[in-house]
């Protein structure tokens, strides 16, 4: 797979500023591949590195972070690759997420899953990630799912993990074609090529996605605008009894995503955050309220 040239938006802040700054650039179209940071042990120093595959617009992210913004054309390189070779493997839930440069670190006790990004989201660093895993790992202790969906699948590993906890076929998809190619390379390289179908699709029309709705879960960690705009083609493809867990938004989008899904008889149960994001966990209930 030919990686496009890269641009790379460089803000220098101070530490404390950099998570809420992470944030803004996870939510400002065009939408970065990876954003990285940098701490200065000795000093009250770090620097935010968002890597894009279109020129991200300077001028306005200046503006919406209030800090100078350093755009500039990164060489022909797999940063994207290579930045990820640094980062840790990622414990949430019963599952432990880590890197071909990790192999070998694996403890006892754990689903592992290693998952390699490529230009795809999804390593489990991001908080959103990582909250989803520990979700399932939490309603995996209450009930088996039978069939499920993971809606903007990015890498795959939300999908990879439901089949590993339920052993079950699981659909997954993405609007771009490069996730997808990602989740199928991953899904066959943690053994569960047999279990995870992937495709292309802009929500939930997509043939083969309408074939097999209505789902007991479906996991959708995207952002709050497709989960909002999706909430119609959501609401209808979940089964009686049926879950969601909604992700990619932050605590203060909670009450606008909720008021998407609730007119559609959903049923709010539970909130889990880490930092400014959220998942929520809604269920169609057996009884119309």
């Amino acid at each position: 797979m030919n990686a496009p040239p890269l641009w790379k938006a460089t803000i220098s802040l101070r530490k404390s500023e950099s998570s809420d700054v992470v944030a803004l650039l996870d939510l400002t179209p065009p939408l970065p591949q990876a954003v990285l940071i940098a701490e200065d042990p000795f000093k009250d120093e770090a620097t935010v590195e968002a890597l894009y595959t279109v020129m991200p617009d300077g001028p306005l992210l200046e503006r919406l972070a209030g800090k100078a913004v350093h755009v500039s054309l990164l060489p022909d390189a797999d940063w994207i690759k290579l930045s990820q070779e640094g980062l840790p493997p990622v414990r949430a839930g019963r599952f432990f997420v880590y890197g071909a440069h990790d192999a070998g670190v694996v403890p006892d006790g754990v689903i592992p899953i290693r998952i390699e990004a490529g230009m795809a989201f999804g390593t489990g660093h991001h908080e959103t990630t990582s909250l989803c895993l520990a979700v399932l790992s939490e309603l995996s202790k209450k009930r088996r799912y039978a069939n499920v969906l993971d809606l903007g699948c990015g890498t795959g590993l939300l999908a990879i993990g439901a089949a590993k906890l339920w052993r079950r076929r699981v659909m997954a998809s993405d609007i771009d074609a490069v996730a997808i190619e990602v989740t199928r390379e991953n899904a066959v390289s943690n053994g569960e090529g047999a279990l995870v179908r992937a495709v292309t699709a802009d929500g939930l029309t997509h043939p083969e996605l309408a074939a097999r709705a209505p789902y007991d879960l479906v996991i959708a960690n995207i952002l709050a605008g497709p989960l909002t705009r999706l909430a119609p083609q959501i609401a209808r493809a979940v089964a009686v009894g049926g879950t969601i867990v909604l992700s990619g938004l932050l605590r203060w989008q909670e009450n606008l995503v909720l008021a998407f899904y609730r007119p559609h008889g959903l049923v709010f149960r539970a909130t889990r955050r880490d930092g400014p994001w959220s998942a929520l966990i809604l269920e169609r209930p057996t009884r119309p309220r």
